[in-house]
């Protein structure tokens, strides 16, 4: 029997060939008027493609913006008609960061210096981390991170940016401390501003807890963002991994969600941009149908 989501994203394809970008300018519009849904990519497993012209491919399929850039390729991206939907922050360390007093100093100073180049920029979002627990309790992690990111906190405020501390699994993370939904969300319920969310990986929490539609619903007024990638493997959307994306990506529009989907997965085809069209198309819920 056909698979019935293969059928459908097969015939979306169709258009395409010979070249895959030969009208994915309707695509685009078609996306800004019919589904909610504003998707973005992370730049990391496209690094292969100069910024420039992955922008202008990213501008076709219909992408709003580009996750995880540099400030330095903040302009690129902008002079193609995209947003930077989360900068990378160069210098904060993903294992040594928030959740132990003795690095507070440090990442503060880098924070201080990125978050008005990010304000002048137009950059609404950055990422930030946890760190690693390195022996210490979840309960005095906590605190720790609360304690520092209010240090850094009034800065984003000041420079209208908004910090994401991205949930990351702690098995291919190892030791990483803001692992788990109910422990970031009360981070961020403690720090009290709405200059501080969850950077909600779909990919990295359904390898931690599962459940991930009740779980989104129940902390949305927390997530900031959302990362997606399949499950097992973090490769394409397709119908070898575990997670109904359609249903996810519904679930999120519910909340009536209004920040940014990125796509950070490793992409299986050769052709890592037919990949990123599929993941769109996989992506592309119209809630009102």
């Amino acid at each position: 029997m056909t698979n019935p989501i293969s059928r459908r994203r097969l015939l979306e394809f169709v258009t395409f060939t010979p070249l895959l970008w030969g009208n994915l300018s309707g695509i685009a519009e078609e996306q800004k008027i019919s589904y909610p849904i504003k998707q973005s990519v992370a730049y990391g497993a496209f690094r292969s493609i100069p910024l420039d012209l992955f922008a202008k491919r990213c501008k076709e399929i219909g992408l709003v913006g580009i996750d995880l850039v540099n400030p330095n390729e903040w302009e690129i991206v902008m002079q193609n008609g995209l947003i930077v939907t989360m900068s990378r922050a160069p210098g904060a360390s993903m294992s040594e960061s928030f959740n132990h007093i003795e690095y507070h100093d440090k990442t503060e100073t880098i924070y201080a210096e990125l978050l008005p180049l990010a304000g002048k920029a137009n950059v609404k979002n950055m990422i930030c981390f946890s760190g690693n627990r390195k022996g210490i309790s979840e309960e005095e992690g906590l605190e720790n991170c609360v304690k520092g990111i209010k240090r850094v906190v009034p800065i984003a405020e000041k420079n209208g940016v908004t910090l994401h501390m991205e949930l990351l699994n702690s098995f291919g993370h190892k030791d990483y401390q803001a692992d788990h939904t109910a422990w970031g969300a009360e981070v961020v319920r403690r720090v009290g501003s709405e200059h501080f969310k969850l950077l909600y990986d779909i990919y990295h929490m359904q390898v931690m807890e599962g459940n991930l539609i009740d779980t989104i619903r129940k902390n949305q007024e927390v997530i900031g963002h959302y990362h997606t990638a399949g499950c097992p493997g973090r490769k394409d959307l397709d119908e070898t991994q575990e997670i109904y994306y359609p249903a996810v990506m519904k679930a999120i529009c519910e909340t009536k969600f209004q920040g940014y989907v990125a796509h950070e997965f490793s992409p299986k085809k050769n052709d890592k941009l037919e990949s990123l069209v599929d993941a769109v198309n996989v992506c592309r819920i119209n809630i009102e149908q």
